[in-house]
């Protein structure tokens, strides 16, 4: 049986890598610059079968039209703004991804970041290590996370395991999705505007789409307000990057955690110098647990389309 020729867009994990060269055969895009990209795909088309993308690198309209023998696309993660799934679905090219394994990581990261951006603890610490403490005296006071109103936009499965864990520190947890959810309690809000002007932690952890990109407007920061705080673990479009600097410059946001930004892996430079922010390199799902957890369903789904078994996770 010819062997499945598969696509590695970018440098992934290097467990995931060494799997898929042991039991197919592999192509390393990321090897090459990306003048040469194109070319090398025209020259392997016939051999490439399955593509494997990155959050940053997934499977876009040009790619597949490339690749004619191109049968299944991998996503290695949650989000599927990438890829091209109308293209996909009318090729008749299959895609899976990696959801529930991510969720957990995921959630924790966003009580992290809401935690060390409303206590300063990336601040303090610096404060501790330059020698403040000993020459200026104690560090300034600091708000609280537990109590706080927690909005969370996007009430799917991790937006479900931030409430759950909100919810541990006594959080009232509120919400803004596409309809509202049976089987839960928590306030529903039709709104990103509504919700943001009713809670004081806005968490975000929708998936990106045209309609969810810059979801997070000026309008909403607003409405958020000067004590409010912003946690991205989404997407870094869905937030105006250039109204969310130039709130938190005039004081007019109280705090900020991202994860993920506009222009990855270009971060605003007017953000390194403000103590209330909390940047973190889009390291949501990357701990060691995880990411062999993701490789292992890229894995396993590639196995099973290879020998006409149902795939583990299909987008759809």
């Amino acid at each position: 049986m010819e062997s499945l020729g598969v696509l590695l867009t970018a440098r992934i994990d290097p467990y995931l890598e060494a799997e898929l060269d042991r039991r197919f055969k592999l192509f390393r895009l990321w090897e090459l610059p990306p003048a040469q990209r194109r070319e090398f795909l025209r020259e392997n088309a016939e051999a490439i079968r399955a593509v494997v993308g990155s959050p940053a690198l997934g499977a876009d309209a040009e790619m597949i039209d490339l690749l004619p023998r191109l049968e299944i696309v991998a996503n290695f993660g949650v989000g599927l703004d990438k890829v091209d799934l109308r293209r996909c679905r009318d090729r008749g090219v299959r895609v899976v991804y990696t959801p529930d394994v991510v969720t957990d990581d995921t959630a924790d990261l966003a009580i992290g970041l809401a935690i060390a951006a409303m206590r300063r603890i990336c601040d303090s610490d610096r404060y501790l290590r330059d020698g403040s403490w000993k020459g200026k005296g104690d560090y300034k006071l600091t708000s609280k996370f537990s109590g706080k109103t927690v909005g969370i936009l996007g009430l799917g499965r991790i937006g479900q395991a931030v409430a759950k864990r909100a919810e541990g520190f006594g959080c009232p947890i509120c919400y803004c999705s596409r309809s509202e959810k049976r089987h839960t309690n928590y306030k529903y809000y039709p709104s990103v505007l509504e919700l943001a002007a009713n809670c004081q932690v806005l968490v975000v952890a929708c998936p990106l789409t045209e309609e969810t990109h810059h979801i997070i407007n000026r309008e909403v920061i607003d409405a958020l307000g000067p004590n409010g705080v912003l946690v991205n673990v989404g997407r870094g479009p869905h937030v105006d990057e250039c109204e969310l600097v130039s709130a938190l410059l005039d004081g007019q946001l109280g705090a900020a955690g991202l994860d993920v930004f506009e222009h990855e892996p270009h971060v605003p430079e007017q953000l390194f110098g403000l103590d209330n922010v909390v940047l973190v390199p889009h390291i949501g799902t990357d701990t060691l647990e995880t990411s062999k957890a993701m490789a292992d369903l890229i894995l396993e789904n590639l196995e099973a389309h290879v020998s006409n078994r149902p795939l583990l996770t299909p987008a759809f």
